[in-house]
């Protein structure tokens, strides 16, 4: 496991703040496909969906980043 704290332009930045960023765009991803294919009216709550959708994506994101 190897979270170090990352360069970015001079400014060092925590390893979670880039994951939860690339998970963010992820998101934004997953969100485009969902509504072309209208599957947000399958939803209950589209809000908690998405923020369910987004715990899943990261913590994805930082499982594989561990190892």
């Amino acid at each position: 496991m190897n979270f170090s704290e990352k360069d970015l332009f001079g400014v060092y930045v925590a390893p979670i703040s880039l994951m939860m960023l690339e998970a963010w765009f992820i998101l934004i991803v997953l969100r485009a496909v969902a509504d072309w294919y209208d599957l947000m009216r399958h939803v209950w709550h589209p809000a908690l969906f998405l923020f369910a959708l987004y715990t899943i994506v990261l913590s994805a994101i930082v499982l594989t980043g561990a190892y």
